[in-house]
């Protein structure tokens, strides 16, 4: 749901009659609340996965998050993201720094703003990185008839992992991932944070991405692998995301995409990403074969699953989620 905003409604009734519990949005080339408006009138749940969060004001993501929440009937969640150095001073013209201790300030921060919506405790936040301290009535939106959003962010190394376990309502994990990464890496950073915050695994949402494409004919698996093989390539050229591939004995991949980037020539990408290493970090095959990988490998873990469907047609998805479901 990125791109064309004008193609947004269609796309989402047609996702949505699926079957699927939910739609997100992915900061990429267009804004990440924008279509997010033409789907609060589905019978589905919706969020940002993710959001930028550095480059925004608290102020701003409270009244983005409060509008959809209460436009949708209390079906919106607020992920956000932290985005790399790079990224956050030279993209979004903003400013990088301790971005675990910032996350954690930010959604406190937004829990203080609406809480003076909720009930007129007075706004008083003055942290490390942001004040907000004025609100006057004409400023404070209309009442939701349900809980405030939830707040879900992204996390992989064990400090932001730990700390968004204690802080947020949810955790969203990168769809460069597998099951077994989530069970033996992340699981035990999550239960940490859980216990410092003496919370228990109920009390956390684990929303996990997953790259997956199922086809109806062997134009669409052929297509399907295209895409996911350029995916995969860019995610894994990303030094962050080098510890999956690092679990799995294939770090020595990371630094040489890591260089086709550099130089610029992106359309060989996907050529370092053989079937062995894409068959490990995404699911393709008929709608059966993806239902019963993807149940098999986080069924016992995710709470929901977010998953990329890049190339996957509505018919292609509607089987794999009644097998799902069977």
């Amino acid at each position: 749901m990125t791109g064309d905003l004008a193609a947004v409604p269609a796309r989402a009734r047609e996702l949505a009659a699926t079957g699927l519990d939910g739609l997100f949005t992915f900061e990429g080339n267009s804004d990440v609340f924008f279509p997010l408006v033409h789907a609060t009138e589905l019978d589905v749940d919706i969020y940002t996965n993710v959001a930028i969060a550095f480059p925004r004001s608290p102020m701003h993501l409270a009244y983005q998050a409060w509008d959809l929440h209460r436009a949708s009937g209390g079906r919106f969640a607020l992920g956000l993201g932290t985005q790399v150095k790079p990224h956050i001073e030279r993209r979004f013209s903003s400013t990088w720094g301790k971005p675990v201790s910032r996350m954690v300030e930010l959604i406190e921060c937004l829990h203080a703003i609406w809480d003076n919506w909720i009930d007129g405790t007075r706004l008083d936040h003055n942290g490390e990185f942001y004040r907000v301290d004025l609100m006057t009535p004409m400023f404070v939106p209309g009442a939701l008839d349900h809980p405030r959003p939830q707040i879900w962010a992204g996390a992989l190394g064990p400090r932001m992992t730990e700390a968004m376990a204690q802080h947020a309502d949810g955790i969203i994990i990168h769809p460069f991932n597998t099951g077994s990464f989530l069970a033996e890496r992340t699981m035990p950073m999550i239960e940490t944070g859980l216990e410092a915050g003496g919370r228990t695994r109920s009390d956390l949402v684990l929303n996990v991405g997953c790259i997956a494409n199922p086809c109806l004919t062997d134009e669409e698996y052929e297509r399907a692998s295209t895409a996911m093989r350029y995916n995969l390539a860019f995610y894994g050229s990303t030094p962050a995301y080098r510890v999956t591939l690092d679990h799995h004995g294939l770090g020595d991949l990371q630094p040489k995409l890591r260089e086709i980037t550099k130089g610029g020539d992106w359309s060989t990408l996907g050529d370092l990403i053989d079937d062995e290493v894409l068959d490990l970090l995404a699911v393709r095959g008929t709608p059966e074969e993806c239902a019963a990988r993807l149940t098999e490998e986080y069924g016992g873990l995710a709470d929901r699953l977010s998953l990329t469907v890049s190339t996957a047609t509505p018919e292609a998805l509607t089987q794999m989620l009644a097998a799902m479901d069977s």
